[in-house]
């Protein structure tokens, strides 16, 4: 039986990168230790099986050393204050993924003479925390009042992605790698990223995070087209230890979602601190950190006040249960796609201007019924 001459290192490197532990994969590569050690060496099969577990390129084992794999965008996701060091191959697919929508939509839009965007890099890291998030507001067309009457934080991020997608911003939201239920993405590693172009601006927001964190991940990545600066970060409102840029799009988020104004005037005399988070949260659809947040910025808790309070209810947000995602594949496209990109797709490829397989492939889909069915139902939806 032929054996594959692997570094360990490689093997190692592969395990990691997925996080992976020796013990979780044991079981299906028993001596999986002896590999990474050298004292023993896996078949092609066996490797073959081995990349596929660890979600590597097979070529890859075939490098002398462990490849780079940079983001192509700005990384600005930390980890305790420090940056993190290695993307996941979830994080990396997701990224290449969203860029190659994005170049198709582009060259889409450019096809049919759309103008660029003139609210893409309007601003700076310099301009009015206030107005920028009273801009964005008003270009949005969705006010508090609007907000407010949704029933549930579901139905309130549909309105917000909706109007964001209508304004020409292509959101994607999904809690899982293309239509993969088997590799669900971990919003501890991200929450979101922003794409920035004139034309093809696009956001991705983490599905698995709870609606009403993805509120805040839409406002923060919004901002960053605003400031025309592509990047990934884990959008935390009290987040520290972070650049200007990170600051900046926190606080305009904060500000477009729950103005400062409106806070100060919604206070009730004696109403207990729980009482009035609650009560804030269900009016502005976020979560209660970005409460906590606002009611620390209208000065109405000191530091340490404001500190306990916030390390309190990151604990038991951190015990309450994940959504659950999955759903209707066809009810649930114009969120995961954007219904701006999805229905240019789809339009595209049956008018003979785009293959069917590269629709597929950017789409995660290989059945053309699977497909057809998609466009049926964005008509449907509109």
């Amino acid at each position: 039986m032929t054996r594959v001459n692997v570094p360990g290192e490689l093997l190692r490197w592969a395990r990691e990168r997925a996080g992976l532990g020796i013990d979780v994969l044991a079981s299906r590569f028993p001596t999986l230790a002896e590999w990474e050690s050298g004292d023993k060496k896996p078949t092609l099969k066996q490797l073959e099986n081995y990349a596929k577990a660890t979600r590597t390129p097979v070529g890859y084992f075939f490098l002398p050393e462990p490849p780079e794999e940079p983001l192509p965008i700005p990384d600005f996701r930390t980890m305790g204050g420090r940056p993190i060091d290695r993307p996941s191959p979830d994080l990396i697919e997701m990224v290449l993924a969203c860029r190659e929508r994005q170049e198709w939509f582009r060259d889409y839009a450019q096809a049919i003479g759309a103008e660029r965007l003139q609210f893409v890099g309007s601003a700076t890291v310099d301009s009015p925390i206030v107005e920028t998030a009273a801009a964005i507001r008003a270009k949005l067309g969705f006010e508090l009042d609007a907000r407010s009457r949704c029933p549930t934080w579901t139905e309130a991020l549909r309105t917000f992605i909706a109007q964001a997608d209508g304004l020409g911003v292509l959101v994607m939201c999904s809690g899982i790698v293309m239509n993969n239920t088997h590799r669900q993405l971990d919003p501890r590693e991200f929450r979101g990223f922003a794409l920035v172009d004139e034309r093809a601006p696009l956001v991705f927001i983490n599905g698995k995070d709870s609606k009403a964190a993805q509120m805040f991940t839409l406002a923060h990545e919004l901002a960053h087209v605003w400031l025309g600066q592509s990047a990934i970060s884990d959008s935390t409102v009290a987040a520290r230890d972070q650049n200007a840029v990170e600051t900046w799009c926190n606080r305009v988020a904060a500000e477009m979602l729950v103005p400062l104004e409106t806070v100060e005037n919604s206070l009730r005399a004696g109403e207990a601190l729980p009482d009035t988070v609650a009560r804030m949260t269900r009016t502005f659809k976020v979560s209660s950190l970005v409460i906590l947040q606002r009611l620390r910025d209208a000065r109405l808790l000191s530091w340490s006040e404001f500190e306990q309070a916030y390390d309190d209810e990151v604990r038991r947000l951190e015990d309450l249960p994940r959504p659950s995602g999955g759903g209707d594949f066809y009810l649930t496209a114009a969120v995961r796609y954007s219904r701006r990109f999805a229905s240019a797709l789809v339009e595209s490829t049956m008018e003979g201007h785009t293959l069917y397989r590269d629709a597929f492939r950017m789409l995660g889909i290989s059945k053309t019924e699977t497909f057809n069915e998609l466009g049926r139902s964005l008509v449907i939806d509109r």
